[in-house]
């Protein structure tokens, strides 16, 4: 192998972002490491939803969390308001695992009280209420996983 295919091969493992190359031929043997592709670590990046910042955020029109669950079970169910999640994350009932449920079936409940907690990255954000009423179900278990928009709660505002 001569200087010449040496400078091919460095400039080809450069541009093709392979991590080590080694070639070996008749008493002959080269190993060419990529720097930046081996001192590189994945990245992982999980992309965040919108999140609401209910004690900084504008009080946001009551149409758009008071809209009906799109699949309505019963005729009963619709006259109630469903509360769903304004993220991605894992829904708690309670603060801590000792403390008692922030809300439960048949709480009376007034605009921006807490409902749960959704834990995403990291982060326990407290999930306030923006309508007032009774709740009438609990959707979601405790300690389970949620999707942007998912009904949390059934309301009966009357």
């Amino acid at each position: 192998m001569n200087l010449e295919e040496i400078k091919d091969l460095i400039k080809l493992v450069s541009k093709s972002g392979i991590g080590k190359i080694e070639i070996e031929s008749e008493g002959f043997k080269i190993a060419i490491k990529n720097a930046s592709a081996v001192n590189e670590q994945p990245v992982f990046v999980q992309a965040a939803a919108p999140m609401a910042l209910p004690q900084v955020a504008a009080p946001a029109p009551a149409a758009a969390p008071a809209t009906p669950a799109a699949p309505v079970e019963s005729n009963d169910e619709a006259k109630y308001i469903t509360i769903k999640s304004p993220m991605i994350g894992t829904f708690y009932r309670t603060p801590s695992p000792d403390k008692d449920a922030f809300v439960s079936v048949g709480s009376v409940i007034q605009a921006g009280d807490k409902l749960c907690i959704i834990e995403a990255m990291k982060t326990f954000n407290e999930i306030e209420s923006e309508v007032s009423g009774k709740i009438v179900k609990v959707l979601v278990d405790n300690a389970s996983p949620v999707d942007y928009d998912q009904p949390l709660f059934l309301v009966d505002p009357a």
